[in-house]
């Protein structure tokens, strides 16, 4: 059985690639990160939920930017913090 989209990745229209490989947020407080995921809404990159701070999450929540992408090389995938789904690009 196919799974329908959630509403945020059904209407994701734009790539947004990542600017840095840096986390945004970490760089300002010396954090460090594992993974890092854009924000599809305000092309903000930040660090993922393996990363001690999850500025990503936290981002996605506060903004309501829900739709990220992964921005590791290689890797081309969309996830969305709200509904917790994901989906190949």
């Amino acid at each position: 059985m196919d799974q329908r989209l959630c509403d945020h990745l059904e209407n994701w229209n734009q790539l947004l690639e990542p600017q840095a490989r840096q986390c945004d947020e970490c760089v300002k407080t010396g954090g460090v990160w594992v993974h890092l995921r854009t924000c599809q809404t305000c092309g903000a990159t930040l660090c993922c939920d393996s990363s001690s701070n999850r500025h990503a999450s936290k981002h996605a929540h506060a903004q309501h930017h829900y739709v990220a992408i992964s921005a590791e090389s290689g890797e081309r995938w969309a996830w969305c913090y709200k509904d917790e789904q994901f989906v190949n690009y």
